[in-house]
């Protein structure tokens, strides 16, 4: 159970912003955004540069996917990890295979090259802060340099995201 209220979307004080967010989720008043509109200055922010990183760079659905799921597991993000794993990741192209053999990734031969430098960058990013020289290398030739910004600020975001669902224990939605 989340540690701060979860607000209502009938909250008709909160209705404009509240539509703004369904409108971005798919119709759906995710309970993050629920928590976030204790403070709907942060949720609506939060809405604008989550869909930022996540819809509007070069970097494709499985590599966005790829990163996301890696941060959420080593994080022991169970929200962020199930909705992705369970909705994101098979329209990015992701198998369940993929999803299950994300702890090894980074010699699975259910990945391409591209996606295991990735999936290793994730983890030096997440685990250690500081990247390697030689886990940054292995990413360049995959990556063109707006790709590894973006990829390393969806990396930091979804550091965030999921420490932030953690922290407040919210709870997935239920199906």
């Amino acid at each position: 159970m989340a540690r701060v209220p979860l607000i209502d979307e009938n909250n008709t004080a909160l209705a404009a912003l509240i539509e703004k967010l369904k409108g971005a989720r798919r119709g759906k008043l995710l309970n993050l955004y629920r928590v976030l509109l204790n403070s709907p200055s942060l949720a609506d922010a939060w809405q604008a540069f989550n869909s930022a990183i996540r819809f509007n760079t070069a970097l494709d659905d499985q590599a966005r996917e790829l990163a996301i799921l890696r941060v959420s597991q080593l994080n022991g993000a169970d929200y962020q990890f199930q909705i992705h794993a369970t909705k994101y990741a098979p329209e990015a192209g992701l198998t369940p295979q993929q999803v299950a053999a994300l702890d090894g990734s980074e010699h699975s031969s259910l990945f391409q090259p591209a996606h295991r430098a990735l999936l290793a960058y994730t983890d030096a990013m997440t685990l250690d802060v500081d990247v390697p020289d030689a886990v940054f290398d292995k990413l360049k030739p995959h990556y063109s340099n707006a790709q590894i910004v973006e990829l390393t600020i969806l990396i930091g975001a979804y550091n965030m995201h999921t420490r932030v669902g953690r922290a407040l224990h919210i709870d997935p939605e239920a199906s």
